[in-house]
């Protein structure tokens, strides 16, 4: 059996998502959003500047 590793951001995205309701493909979507921002990054997103931020988005 494989073990993800899960941080603290994740454990808290996780957390304020089921608390809005957000279903679980939902979720999935979202996480899988940010983990792809975080490899694009090269580093955690919570520590993303402004600039980061609009590489990325037009990337």
């Amino acid at each position: 059996m494989v073990s993800e590793r899960t941080t603290p951001l994740r454990e808290r995205m996780i957390e304020d998502m089921r608390i809005r309701g957000l279903g679980h493909q939902s979720q999935r979507s979202h996480i899988r959003a940010v983990k792809d921002f975080a490899a694009f990054l090269g580093h955690s997103p919570d520590t993303a500047t402004r600039e980061e931020l609009r590489a990325y988005q037009l990337h």
